[in-house]
């Protein structure tokens, strides 16, 4: 038997209080679906859950979380309703039902649109909606960050950790007299000690703090002795004389400056004299960041190695045969340390910036703002300490963080732990516990070179990873476009479309079949990991796609 729960929804109050309303009209309808599928086994539950004056651009509403929780509890088998947008307006908030539906081995039906996920055509028909709503998020992630950009541009601080010597008013930057002053002292002192090394032990004795920050629900951040990573930013900082910073630019800030031109002049060149410095190989030992983490293509993990050449210290992680045996037929990895850690740690930092991928990773549905502020805080500042010189708080982080490393001949693999992140975060009140999905897996493009006849193997930087072509995917979204009005009837038939379109009907019938590529396929090609001879050319002669999602791998030359 097939448990059926019918869910309804109206947007207005308007008319719910009439005796046969649009509720109870869509329930009929699917009560009716539902006894033309009785030989399928299908029944429907006595249970109501309706909606009435909900918007579906939210999940808040009750009757649909009461839904949910009876598909948590194995009630439901199939869930029917009138059209798709009784059940949610928003295809990302879709595509985040359907996930839980999925975990539960649940069913979608919608009666007066064809699709159904108990069928095949059903879930191919979810896929395309589910790209859809990828593409949704990706183009409102691009308008954010050209209006965040505009408005950098025109000087205007557009928020994030706000700045020792600076509070917010009406959403503008304002100086704070007392904490300016500690700014000053603090260019004043690395201007006189001449090392942020001894600028920190001089502002852990004066008692200087960080930034105090009071959220809105009366917990506090802030107010720790900096890190060496803290003044270092601080000290780099071009807000305080008065510009506004975006992707390596500077453009003149509607906010007054706290530090003099002159001083902020000769703390950079300071700076940029110990950084050169600093870039010079030394002799002393520095700790293995990822010790008993990472592990080759064979499960093997690498061990440790250091060597001394002209009393400069190197520090490598090496394969097993190739620790025990120095020939070059040995074969096996032997990596820079410092490269690996550092192509390590690049992602995990990109994560903790990105405050989207934070949620999802998190799993946090619909958080509240003042959770959403507390996440960006910490997230920060766990991010800070990742590039702090204190290699014990990297080692910490790392070690915590990360569950396993792997290595392959073009990805590095970092699974870390969620419930690790949400423990460094603070935030584990806030997150479920599964310990069954506890891995979040960051796939890192690499390139490899070997080195003289050791086969040393080294890490090619990040520019090299490649990046999305455009033209493919606007060709997937056209395809997937066009299918589309086919499958909803909005187009009835290929002619019609090419009309519409100004094209030939072979440039549809061309195109459509690249509606069907395999889900892997279409995540390579929105990543930039597509095979190089492959682009849109190429893609639109291929004949006879085959509708096997593995032979359509082999065919395109996609590494499975």
């Amino acid at each position: 038997m097939q448990r059926c729960a019918i869910y309804t929804r109206k947007s207005t109050e308007d008319g719910l209080e009439q005796d046969f309303n649009s509720l109870q009209a869509q329930r009929e309808a699917c009560e009716a679906y539902i006894k033309s599928q009785r030989h399928e086994g299908w029944k429907p539950l006595t249970t109501d859950y309706d909606d009435g004056g909900f918007s579906g651009g939210t999940m808040d509403r009750p009757a649909l979380t009461k839904l949910l929780a009876a598909v948590e509890r194995h009630e439901v088998d199939i869930i029917v309703v009138y059209k798709v947008d009784r059940l949610t307006r928003s295809l990302a908030d879709f595509s985040k039902i359907i996930e839980r539906l999925d975990k539960q081995d649940v069913s979608f039906v919608s009666v007066t649109q064809a699709f159904n996920t108990t069928s095949s055509m059903g879930r191919l028909t979810l896929n395309v909606l589910l790209s859809f709503a990828q593409f949704e998020r990706e183009v409102t992630a691009e308008r954010i960050r050209d209006k965040i950009a505009a408005s950098k541009k025109k000087g205007i601080w557009m928020g994030g950790n706000l700045p020792l010597g600076y509070d917010v008013e009406d959403r503008k930057l304002v100086i704070n007299k007392e904490e300016a002053a500690t700014v000053r002292l603090l260019f004043d002192l690395y201007v006189e000690l001449g090392t942020v090394r001894l600028l920190k032990a001089e502002a852990d004795r004066l008692g200087i703090v960080t930034k105090k920050i009071i959220r809105k629900d009366g917990s506090v951040t802030g107010g720790k002795p900096f890190l060496r990573g803290n003044l270092y930013r601080l000290l780099s900082n071009p807000l305080y004389i008065g510009l506004i910073p975006h992707k390596g630019e500077t453009f003149p800030g509607m906010h007054k400056a706290i530090v003099d031109q002159e001083v902020w002049d000769q703390v950079q060149q300071m700076m940029s004299g110990n950084r050169r410095e600093r870039s010079s190989p030394t002799n002393v030992k520095a700790p293995f960041l990822l010790t008993g983490l990472v592990f080759d293509e064979a499960g093997e993990p690498l061990y440790q190695a250091q060597a001394s050449k002209n009393g400069k210290r190197y520090r490598y992680y090496i394969s097993k045969q190739l620790a025990q045996n120095a020939e070059p037929e040995a074969g096996g990895w032997r990596l820079s340390a410092r490269t690996l850690e550092a192509t390590v740690i690049h992602p995990v930092r990109d994560l903790l910036h990105d405050q989207q991928r934070l949620m999802d990773f998190l799993q946090l549905a619909n958080p509240a703002p003042s959770l959403l502020q507390r996440l960006k805080v910490e997230a920060d500042e766990l991010a800070g300490k990742l590039v702090d010189d204190d290699t014990g708080h990297q080692q910490a982080i790392l070690q915590a963080l990360i569950h396993r490393v792997g290595l392959s001949a073009d990805t590095i693999t970092i699974d870390l732990s969620r419930k690790a992140l949400a423990r460094l975060l603070t935030m584990e009140e806030t997150v479920t516990n599964n310990e069954h999905n506890d891995i979040i897996s960051l796939n890192h493009a690499i390139t490899l070179q070997r080195k003289g006849i050791e086969a040393k193997l080294a890490i090619a930087g990040h520019s090299r990873v490649r990046q999305p072509d455009p033209d493919l995917c606007r060709l997937i979204a056209q395809a997937r476009h066009w299918f589309d009005q086919l499958a909803s009837g909005e187009a009835g038939s290929v002619k019609e479309i090419a009309e519409r379109e100004m094209v030939f009907d072979t440039e549809i019938t061309r195109v459509l079949p690249l509606a069907f590529l395999a889900p892997a396929i279409i995540e390579d090609i929105l990543n930039g990991r597509q095979p190089e001879t492959l682009n849109v050319k190429s893609l639109k002669r291929t004949s006879s796609l085959p509708s096997d999602w593995n032979e359509q791998q082999k065919r395109l030359g996609f590494h499975q």
